[in-house]
């Protein structure tokens, strides 16, 4: 079924192999409830706890594919959700830092994924629109909701040469990426419309 749905996903023009080659390892029916076992591995987005979604398979490759990640890279992900993308990106072998907003998802995802065999270096409690200056600048940073807006710390927060992956839009989203070329210049491009959940912001 993994391999099906890797065939699917080049069918749909995702061409990196590494990107590929971890999908079809990361057992995705793990990250959902066993209601929806014979959707594991279709390539659709899913329901899961505290109103959020497991991403489709296409949509995560194609964030990690233009995230352009190689093994060391420290990549930061905010919004870890069901962990299925965390888990692809250290698949490629990337230091993984990752936050998410919903207590629900991150008491859950805390245990899961590390007794799976996924260990990121950290995984945070708190809002994503801070990034983690603490542990910065990262080669990239993958935003997994949409944000109405790109919000400036996650581009400060970049190295120079890094890239940061985002949604951005409010019903709609367009999958932007910034690349920073020098302390105050960043290149940025556009990749097509995509629907995420929205990305929360702690208002407090």
């Amino acid at each position: 079924m993994r391999k099906k749905l890797v065939e699917t996903l080049i069918e749909k023009g995702i061409q990196d192999k590494a990107v590929l080659e971890a999908i079809g390892k990361v057992p995705r029916h793990l990250f959902m409830d066993s209601g929806f076992i014979d959707h594991a591995y279709v390539d659709k987005a899913f329901p899961i706890a505290a109103n959020q979604t497991i991403s489709q398979p296409y949509t995560v490759a194609r964030q990690t594919e233009l995230l352009q990640v190689k093994k060391g890279d420290k990549v930061l992900e905010i919004g870890t959700g069901s962990g299925y993308q965390a888990a692809v990106l250290l698949e490629l072998g990337t230091i993984l830092y990752t936050i998410e907003r919903q207590n629900e998802l991150f008491k859950k995802t805390n245990i899961f994924l590390p007794k799976i065999g996924y260990r990121p270096k950290k995984m945070i409690f708190g809002d994503g629109y801070k990034g983690l200056p603490d542990e910065a600048p990262f080669d990239g940073i993958i935003v997994t909701a949409g944000a109405p807006f790109v919000p400036k710390p996650l581009l400060a927060q970049l190295k120079i040469g890094g890239r940061l992956v985002i949604p951005v839009g409010e019903d709609v989203q367009i999958m932007t990426v910034f690349e920073r070329k020098s302390e105050k210049e960043f290149n940025k491009e556009e990749f097509g419309e995509f629907r995420f959940v929205p990305l929360l912001e702690d208002k407090n």
